[in-house]
């Protein structure tokens, strides 16, 4: 049986610890699928088709991990998918109390499908999309936060 995970989220930019955590699920799972799900109460930077584009480009040197979207409840692209579990990373205690009540929700519509939790590294403990788009906003540097291609994508929204 193959072990699929599904891992969701918005990735408006992915960041290197996004990619953290799916290089390394992708060491513990035969499959996983990076699925962008558009947050309804995030205003996107990046469309979903260039997130897309930038995830798939920065996870190619995976050949275990795909990449695609979905609208609709995570539980059900889960099942459409057959996956067995959703990955999620955990930042700090501030992520725990969101990611648990999203857990509980959704072990209720399907127990079948579990929940796997890694601890983002260390020094991605701070990084989210919403910080890296604040900084390269202001023309900071983001080479340590996002790979070459999110960053050249950063400046051309930001030029």
């Amino acid at each position: 049986m193959t072990r699929r995970a599904i891992c969701p989220g918005s990735f408006d930019p992915v960041t290197f610890g996004h990619l953290d955590i799916i290089q390394r699920g992708a060491k513990i799972f035969d499959e996983v699928i990076v699925a962008v799900f558009n947050n309804q109460s995030k205003s996107p930077l990046f469309t979903v088709e260039e997130r897309l584009e930038l995830l798939r480009e920065t996870t190619k040197h995976l050949p275990n991990v795909s990449v695609d979207d979905s609208k609709g409840l995570l539980i059900d692209y889960a099942r459409q998918q057959k996956a067995s579990a959703i990955l999620r990373g955990l930042r700090a205690v501030s992520d725990f109390e969101y990611e648990m009540q999203i857990t509980s929700m959704n072990r209720k519509l399907d127990e079948d499908i579990e929940t796997f939790f890694m601890m983002t590294n260390n020094q991605y403990s701070f990084l989210s999309s919403s910080i890296v788009k604040e900084v390269a906003k202001y023309k900071a540097n983001v080479s340590d936060l996002v790979p070459d291609t999110v960053e050249r994508a950063l400046n051309e929204k930001f030029s």
